[in-house]
C-alpha cells in the first residue's frame, strides 16, 4: 500500500498527495478506533482508506471498510457529518525559550500567530522542493494539533474537548523571503510549495502527553534540534485557547505550535537546506518525518 499524509485540512483533501515510501502489511476489517489515524491506498490502486495503527509500524485496521457510512478520510470523519468548512493551518512564532534564547530576543507577552497556505502539505516522506527564487530554506520541526470540534472563545480548562489529536509538522521556510521580503510579512516565506510535511499519523490526545516531548530534527544524519515540548513559552491549551478567541476553529484545522533552538538561520555561520539533503523531523511518541530536498 501507499500510506498517504494523514492530512486534516479540507481544502488540502482536494489535492491530496500520496507519500512515496511503499508498504505491505495484512488489513482486518473491525469496529475498534485506537491511538494512530493514517489515510492510504493499496499499492494495487483503489480507493482511498482510512485507517488505525496500532501502534508505529504495526498492523492497520481499515475502519472506513467497516460500513459505507464510514468516511474514508480524516476530515469527514472528524466533522461526523457537519457542514463542509474552509479550513486553513495557524502557526505560532518565538514559543520555545531556546528559540528566543539562540537569536538573544525576550521571550513574548503573548503568542505570535501567522498562516501557511493548504497548498504547502505534503506527505511524510515526500520531497520538499526548493523553488529557484530562494537560496535561504530552513528547518522548524513542531508538533502540530489537530482539531477535533468546532471550537469558539472557549476556555483553557474546555481545550482538551476540542483536540483530536498531535501529528509531527516541519514549518520549512524561505528566510530571505520571511525576513527581507513582501514588505516584512511571512506569509509567502512559510508558504512556497511543499514547505509544510504532515504526518506520519494522528495520535489521539490520549496517548501522549504534549508537554513533555522529545522534538528533534536531522539534516543528513547530524542532530540540529534536540528540544523537548516542555520548553513552550504557551502551552498547547492556551494557545488553542487564545486563538479561539478571534477565529473559530474548526475539525481538522491544524495549529502549529513553534520549534526548539536549533534552526539553520541562527546558526554560526548560517547553515540553509540544499537539493540533495535529507530531513528528518521526530516528535516522541508520534512519530518520524523523512523528506528529501530537491
Amino acid at each position: 500500500m501507499t500510506l498517504q499524509l494523514p492530512i486534516v485540512s479540507a481544502r488540502v483533501f482536494t489535492s491530496l498527495a500520496t507519500a512515496g515510501k511503499q508498504f505491505s502489511r495484512k488489513f482486518s476489517v473491525t469496529r475498534k478506533n485506537n491511538m494512530r489515524y493514517v489515510q492510504y491506498k493499496l499499492k494495487s490502486g483503489g480507493p482511498q482508506h482510512l485507517g488505525a495503527q496500532l501502534s508505529p509500524g504495526g498492523d492497520i485496521i481499515d475502519i472506513s471498510a467497516v460500513d459505507s457510512t464510514i468516511p474514508n478520510n480524516l476530515v469527514d470523519f472528524l466533522k461526523a457529518g457537519s457542514s463542509t468548512y474552509e479550513k486553513s493551518k495557524r502557526i505560532i512564532g518565538l514559543n520555545y525559550s531556546g528559540h528566543c534564547d539562540e537569536q538573544n530576543i525576550p521571550y513574548p507577552k503573548e503568542p505570535m500567530y501567522f498562516s501557511k497556505f493548504s497548498s504547502v502539505v505534503v506527505g511524510p516522506n515526500d520531497n520538499v522542493v526548493i523553488p529557484p527564487i530562494t537560496n535561504s530554506v530552513d528547518w522548524e520541526v513542531e508538533l502540530a494539533v489537530v482539531i477535533g470540534r468546532t471550537a469558539k472563545a472557549i476556555r483553557e480548562d474546555q481545550v482538551q474537548d476540542y483536540i483530536f489529536g498531535y501529528t509531527v509538522a516541519q514549518d520549512i521556510s524561505a528566510r530571505d523571503w520571511q525576513k527581507k521580503r513582501n514588505n516584512g510579512q511571512m506569509l509567502l516565506g512559510k508558504s512556497m510549495d511543499t514547505f509544510c510535511p504532515l504526518g506520519p499519523a494522528v495520535v489521539t490526545k490520549s496517548k501522549v502527553d504534549v508537554n513533555n516531548l522529545n522534538i528533534k530534527s536531522w539534516v543528513n544524519g547530524v542532530l540540529k534540534q534536540n528540544g523537548n515540548t516542555s520548553e513552550m513559552i504557551f502551552k498547547v491549551n492556551f494557545l488553542v485557547a487564545y486563538l479561539s478567541q478571534i477565529v473559530t476553529l474548526y475539525p481538522g484545522d491544524v495549529i502549529l505550535t513553534g520549534t526548539p533552538a536549533g534552526v539553520g538561520v541562527h546558526r554560526k555561520p548560517p547553515e540553509f537546506l540544499k537539493p540533495g539533503d535529507v530531513l528528518e523531523s521526530e516528535i516522541e511518541g508520534i512519530g518520524r518525518l523523512r523528506n528529501e530536498i530537491v
